[in-house]
């Protein structure tokens, strides 16, 4: 009989998306909010103002997704070059690919029948050979077409919903509040996102927000800067 007061086992999140998100909204978000700073400060119009960052948004937006989709792509050919070369590798080199093998189990603490009945095991079969020296050897995972869809619509997505945060103020008020509202939505949004990545990588939350802020800030200060270069 289990207690309610004894520690529960939590199994571990498979291949969370965190990073995706993070890279997609904390992107798109960072650089629109460079952005309306930097024309809030070069004029006072509001049309402008959200025209510029519509705009860039569309332009963040598909520019993320496409390296996103490009970068997958990528490293869907490698993988499939490198799998390429191991089989003709397997075929002309034998006796070197079955001592890779060995190295391979032996630098796990395998030793003795049991190393023997593993490399065995794993040479009897060229498709488990092959795997394992992408696996084990280069450390390279197959990526099929999904997860280059799912990671482009989830970079595209998150910079999209990032982007629009720090814009949403200029719908219904004017740039000297709408600049201050979006600082302040922009701030909370980046620190969430801090407290999260560090919640999931149990790391420090004031570390992680101190870190998010910064970069976003830094931004922001950076496009004020030069929008007030070409202050009318």
């Amino acid at each position: 009989m289990k207690s309610d007061d004894a520690p529960q086992h939590k199994p571990h999140k498979k291949g969370n998306r965190l990073s995706d998100v993070i890279l997609g909204g904390q992107d798109g978000l960072v650089s629109i909010l460079g952005l309306l700073l930097g024309l809030s400060a070069a004029t006072n119009t509001t049309r402008v103002i959200i025209a510029g960052g519509l705009a860039t948004i569309i332009a963040e937006t598909l520019s993320m997704a496409a390296v996103a989709y490009t970068s997958m792509m990528a490293d869907r050919d490698h993988y499939a070059a490198e799998k390429t070369r191991e089989a003709k590798e397997l075929k002309e080199f034998p006796d070197q690919e079955r001592q890779e093998i060995v190295n391979i189990y032996k630098d796990k603490g395998f030793s003795g029948q049991l190393l023997n009945d593993i490399v065995d095991h794993i040479t009897a079969n060229d498709k488990l050979w092959i795997d394992t020296m992408m696996r084990e050897e280069l450390e390279l995972k197959p990526i099929v077409k999904k997860d280059v869809y799912s990671y482009t619509y989830i970079v595209g997505v998150s910079t999209l919903v990032g982007a629009f945060i720090p814009l949403i103020p200029f719908f219904v008020l004017k740039p000297n509040s709408a600049i201050i509202l979006s600082l302040i939505l922009s701030i909370a949004v980046l620190a969430a996102i801090g407290i999260y990545k560090a919640t999931i990588n149990l790391g420090s939350k004031t570390k992680s927000v101190f870190e998010m802020v910064l970069i976003g800030m830094g931004a922001a200060v950076a496009g004020y800067l030069i929008g007030l270069l070409f202050k009318g």
